[in-house]
């Protein structure tokens, strides 16, 4: 089962620390209260992964918030794997991850989206990093994100 990365979390953190300030320098937004519980347990166990089973409610929704301000897929609208390469030269997914896209859970994409990242070798990360920004603003669903 995938988790959501303790990277994830802090960025959904940081999105709710902008998106609802505290008002007193101590009190926290529902939001962040709850992401905030998960984070101290992933710290104090040492874990970087938090079990999707165990992921209470409203830390979940939380995080599905933040996710949902995030680019949806990694596509430049350059696919290999259309050409038969087993890893999709501009995007960096493989065969199945492109295929399967749309059906997969929010958390399988972004565990797909650490490891495109982390490895950097597709085209998105270089010399076709400026169409994989342009490709961020376009619609969901259209013909550039597959």
């Amino acid at each position: 089962m995938p988790g959501v990365h303790i990277t994830d979390i802090e960025a959904a953190i940081n999105y709710w620390r902008e998106k609802k300030p505290s008002p007193d320098g101590v009190t926290l937004a529902p939001e962040l209260r709850a992401l905030a519980e998960v984070y101290a347990l992933l710290v104090f166990y040492r874990e970087d992964e938090a079990d999707v089973t165990g992921f209470p409610l409203a830390a979940m929704t939380a995080w599905r918030a933040w996710y949902d301000t995030t680019a949806d897929t990694p596509c430049i609208a350059i696919c290999s794997t259309s050409q038969g390469d087993e890893l999709c030269k501009g995007c960096g997914r493989t065969f199945e991850e492109v295929q399967l896209w749309p059906e997969m859970s929010p958390v399988a994409k972004r565990g797909t989206w650490r490891r495109i990242t982390q490895e950097a070798t597709a085209w998105r990360f270089g010399r076709y990093a400026d169409r994989a920004l342009e490709n961020r603003d376009q619609p969901a669903g259209g013909a550039l994100n597959s």
